[in-house]
């Protein structure tokens, strides 16, 4: 894979979002629980990742944590689903395949609720150790089991981590993928070519995202995420008079549905909500949007890459 240290420069594109917008947020919620690494599922190792920094003997099953997991499953899904309900906000779920067949009602919550459904892969597991072999039946059994749970198959992917190598080489072969999102190398889309064919990226984001309050606990209350997110909405949103950007935020029902930190977001919605010229979109639109507005063509100088 290339590396390129140049995309679009100083002079992005100036891209015409709908009704002529400065910005398009697109809010992203990870569901995962239930996909996660666990013993209870015959799984060699368990989630390091936790709420709380307690660890457990080597072989010994972290219950506490599992039930962390399971609490996003049960209750904070379906908070974060009714402030997107209050605010009508329609969002992209970067959705497990076994999160969602060990919950249907939220698959079903989602898509019933205009919500797009992008695969995270059959299990939140890493795909840059596995080979291209497993690779390829890891994504087949993805979009098969979102068929099955969903009724419809994903056009859009997420890696956990990010993606190996030979990822998106891989969903152009699966096909019936439109972008992926295995990048936070800029703010707005753009095409990477592979063997020659472009292929649409739409970037993630890792600072705007609720993780930070388990990683590092750079988030110590809700008031620091809605601050955060705010803050980055009013930088895009002003810059965006000049040049219509685009604003990534990262959820997890099982950090973001806690009371208290549900309230930071709250707060976000009803401010973006304030503001005229907001074009609040999921991924799979966003990318049309952008293959529309802005079509491919050689020579490209923006970044590249399997």
């Amino acid at each position: 894979m290339e590396r390129d240290f140049i995309g679009y420069g100083a002079q992005p594109p100036k891209i015409n979002w709908p009704n002529k917008a400065r910005i398009v947020v697109s809010i992203v919620v990870n569901y995962e629980e239930g996909s996660e690494l666990s013993f209870a599922f015959g799984d060699p190792i368990q989630e390091a990742y936790k709420e709380y920094p307690k660890a457990m003997p080597d072989g010994v099953r972290d219950l506490t944590n599992e039930q962390v997991y399971e609490y996003g499953a049960r209750v904070g899904i379906w908070r974060v689903m009714r402030l997107l309900d209050k605010y009508d906000l329609k969002t992209t779920f970067h959705a497990c395949g076994m999160a969602l067949e060990r919950n249907p009602d939220v698959a079903r919550a989602a898509v019933d609720g205009g919500h797009e459904i992008c695969t995270h892969g059959y299990r939140w597991v890493e795909t840059s150790n596995m080979t291209e072999d497993e690779e390829r039946a890891f994504i087949k059994k993805s979009v098969e089991a979102q068929r099955e749970v969903c009724g419809q198959r994903p056009v859009g992917w997420y890696c956990r981590y990010g993606p190996g190598l030979r990822t998106r080489r891989l969903l152009m072969e699966e096909g019936g993928f439109e972008y992926d999102s295995d990048s936070v190398a800029d703010e707005l889309p753009f095409y990477a070519v592979v063997d020659g064919e472009p292929f649409t990226v739409v970037p993630y984001t890792i600072d705007v995202n609720d993780m930070k309050f388990w990683a590092n606990a750079a988030f110590g209350n809700g008031e620091d995420f809605s601050t955060y997110m705010i803050d980055a909405f009013d930088q895009l949103y002003e810059e965006g008079a000049e040049t219509p950007k685009m604003m990534s935020i990262g959820l997890h029902p099982r950090i973001i549905g806690r009371p208290a930190r549900a309230r930071a977001l709250d707060r976000f919605f009803k401010h973006i909500r304030s503001h005229d010229d907001v074009w609040v979109a999921r991924r799979a639109d966003i990318a049309a949007h952008w293959r529309q507005e802005r079509p491919y063509e050689q020579p490209y100088s923006g970044p590249s890459g399997e």
